[in-house]
């Protein structure tokens, strides 16, 4: 498989400066300090952590569906990353992983056990094993 690819170019003082991020050539966001840690408009870092866990869970959730014979009709999720000031800097303390899929022929506690083994196996939650990811399943 391919690497695949994203960069990063930072101008200037830390909140005062700003950068730009490309990811794979195929589309560029800016960022700044404001954008990481206030509400400024742009992209940050955390949301593009978040974006990577929802899209990878998403797939990878499929996939583990379709080998316990179950075909989702949809799937989607969505990832909150929370980054804090700690003692030793910033940190990204935890990840709400929420999901909702509509899946013919599955109860609730079959789809949460399903999910629950997703989360330990998907490459990017993989990935973040440092941070706690609580996870949401729900049908619907």
């Amino acid at each position: 498989m391919p690497a695949r690819k994203a960069k990063a170019t930072w101008l200037g003082d830390l909140k005062g400066g700003n950068g730009q991020m490309s990811f794979g050539g195929r589309f560029e966001q800016p960022f700044s300090f404001s954008t990481r840690f206030e509400n400024g408009n742009g992209s940050n870092p955390e949301e593009l952590i978040g974006g990577a866990l929802a899209g990878c869970f998403s797939m990878a959730l499929s996939a583990d569906l379709g080998r316990a014979g179950f075909t989702p009709k949809r799937i989607q999720s969505e990832a909150d990353v929370w980054i804090e000031k700690v003692e030793a800097g910033f940190r990204i303390t935890k990840i709400d992983l929420k999901t909702q899929a509509e899946v013919p022929g599955i109860d609730q506690a079959k789809f949460l056990q399903i999910a629950e083994g997703t989360k330990k196996g998907c490459p990017v939650a993989t990935a973040l094993a440092a941070v706690t990811i609580n996870l949401d399943a729900r049908l619907g």
